[in-house]
């Protein structure tokens, strides 16, 4: 039974309103899904700025309203983001179009990309379980996206800023396993750090 009507149009963020389990819109594109712990490999370098991060991070906090998603981006995501491109001098494009069909498009919040490797990270104010949902409609789209390079593998994010959680999407056999670890920030700062840094530079 498909979730999306044959013949309609649809953004991501259309998906993520519509409240389609995970499972149900990787299998509307051929993909399969399932859920289980990523064990994501972790940087083992030097991050020379990371206890800089967590002070700042942490001074702010007590003062911030994070009740917004506009709030959660400036004060905690984008810190976290410009410190990856830091360690991994990566490209950043935020708010980025991509259309792939009339199904697969829209805006991904971030998207990073190094020489060889592609990351991506969605934001939300809340609700990380239909935002994993609009998550794997946009790491789908980067798979048949033409620009994306030739990485056998896809990791993507999403995350209120507290919490960040992932999923990894197999390219050759259309799998897509979404973890059930979350991390959080400023308490898991460097764990989360670690493996947005490999990430890009495997």
């Amino acid at each position: 039974m498909k979730v999306l009507e044959p013949g309609g149009t649809y953004t991501f963020s259309k998906i993520f309103e519509l409240k389609i389990p995970t499972d149900e819109l990787a299998d509307e594109f051929g993909y399969t899904l399932s859920k289980k712990k990523l064990e994501l490999r972790q940087y083992g370098g030097e991050l020379d700025r990371l206890e800089e991060l967590r002070s700042r991070i942490e001074e702010v906090l007590p003062y911030v309203d994070l009740s917004n998603e506009a709030s959660r981006r400036e004060i905690l995501i984008s810190r976290v983001v410009t410190e990856l491109v830091h360690y991994t001098k990566a490209q950043l494009r935020i708010e980025y179009p991509i259309n792939i069909n009339q199904k697969l498009q829209g805006y991904l919040d971030y998207l990073i990309r190094s020489h060889t490797d592609l990351l991506i990270i969605e934001a939300k104010r809340q609700d990380l379980d239909y935002g994993m949902t609009q998550l794997v409609a946009e790491m789908i789209a980067l798979d048949q996206w033409e620009r994306t390079p030739a990485q056998t593998t896809l990791l993507g994010s999403v995350t209120t800023g507290k919490l960040w959680e992932f999923a990894l999407l197999d390219r050759a056999q259309k799998h897509i396993d979404q973890g059930l670890e979350s991390y959080r920030v400023p308490e898991d700062l460097e764990s989360l750090m670690r493996i947005l840094v490999q990430a890009l530079k495997a």
